[in-house]
């Protein structure tokens, strides 16, 4: 008879595109571990790419979906529901005094800041957008056209006009950049698939500075490194440098569909009644589970567990960068973590698969490891265990 995962395979190859290549069959998760279909058990530290911030299946998201399921799912935004504003009130209480609307994807959320900044824009005649190299908001074209790596744009040109880009870092470059018709600068305050790349402190304060000494808007990208990543809620908040506006989704729905668009109090009318929509934005059944997410992570500890278990995995990831020479350095913030290697990191994946754990790359040469932020002390010690094995391996088979 034939096995799961071969009907699986073959009902993929038949009925759905083929823009990824999935290898592993995954049915069951808990926590920080997930089960393919023979029974084996994997540490997820990608968990779906900074989405499981809570891990897998969370009580309390659980429960809140469930229980919303019952009573109300959709409505349309052309009517109230009573959780929409409970989660907008809930995010700004967080420490960002701003006004949210609610979309489904982080793209999503990153459409609606780049129409958020042409639209503040237009009156003065602006509406050029410097983002960054190496950058990535999304696959949509407009997103596309402001991600700063190339590879992602071929064979969609041409790019929709109005971004130009300049080095993540380079506070001479992006000064030089500003023309009379730009509106606004964008950025992840941490680059994520560009490489877990932070920025420096005195970088975003002299950008926030330059902002408000041109006229100009700073949006901040936090879909991956923001909702707790960098043990703050918010990303800026690690670096006590305020966006006026920013856009958050992934973890924030905790693996339900959830992207936001957050605008600073003075900028609330900026999108007004009919200049911006969302059939599935901020329904009922996803902001009951953001609702959830933002009370489990301000409420149990896990912002300061993020920052404990960050130091001691970098501290863990560091002392192996000594025993193996392919490691050339390690990048962190919270939990959110980049092992630059001497090669392509992609060949190490499915060694570590093997070995019953899952990762993810970024960039091209590096293994990035986004854990969910309730990860205990001994599942830190356990990936290192792996990784150190994966290594060991991966090093042998490239002499």
């Amino acid at each position: 008879m034939e096995s799961q995962k071969a009907q699986t395979v073959e009902k993929y190859q038949q009925y759905v595109m083929q823009t990824y290549a999935p290898k592993l069959l995954l049915v069951k998760g808990q926590g920080t571990w997930v089960w393919d279909e023979t029974g084996k058990k994997y540490l997820d530290f990608g968990a779906g790419i900074s989405v499981s911030n809570l891990g897998h299946c969370h009580p309390a998201v659980v429960d809140a979906i469930r229980r919303q399921a019952g009573i109300l799912i959709h409505t349309s935004n052309l009517f109230m529901n009573e959780n929409q504003p409970k989660l907008a009130e809930k995010l700004a209480k967080c420490g960002y005094d701003a006004v949210s609307f609610f979309a489904n994807s982080g793209a999503e959320a990153n459409e609606g800041l780049i129409k958020f900044a042409r639209k503040w824009g237009s009156e003065q005649g602006k509406s050029e957008i410097i983002a960054m190299e190496d950058s990535f908001h999304g696959r949509t074209l407009a997103t596309l056209a402001a991600t700063g790596r190339s590879k992602y744009r071929k064979g969609f040109g041409p790019d929709m006009q109005g971004f130009k880009h300049v080095k993540f870092g380079d506070f001479a470059a992006l000064e030089a950049a500003i023309t009379p018709q730009t509106a606004a600068v964008l950025l992840e305050p941490v680059q994520g698939e560009g490489g877990i790349i932070p920025a420096s402190k005195e970088y975003l304060e002299q950008v926030r500075a330059l902002c408000d000494e041109k006229g100009i808007l700073l949006l901040f990208d936090e879909v991956q490194c923001g909702t707790g990543r960098l043990g703050t809620f918010f990303a800026f908040q690690s670096y006590g440098v305020e966006p006026d506006a920013l856009s958050m989704a992934k973890a924030i729905g905790n693996g339900f569909p959830l992207g936001v668009l957050m605008v600073r109090r003075p900028y609330a009318q900026v999108l007004t009644v009919g200049t911006h929509a969302s059939t599935f934005g901020g329904t009922p059944l996803a902001c009951a589970a953001g609702c959830a997410v933002v009370d489990t992570i301000m409420n149990d500890g896990l912002l300061e567990n993020c920052r404990i278990q960050g130091e001691y995995l970098t501290a863990g990831l560091e002392a192996l960068a000594v025993e193996f020479p392919c490691i050339q350095k390690v990048r962190s913030k919270g939990l959110m973590i980049g092992v630059q290697m001497d090669r392509n990191a992609g060949s190490l994946l499915p060694i570590l698969n093997e070995l019953g754990m899952i990762a993810l790359t970024a960039g091209e040469n590096v293994l990035r490891l986004l854990p969910p932020l309730n990860v205990t002390r001994d599942e830190c010690d356990t990936a290192i265990s792996l990784i150190r094995k994966a290594l060991s391996k991966w090093q042998s088979d490239n002499l």
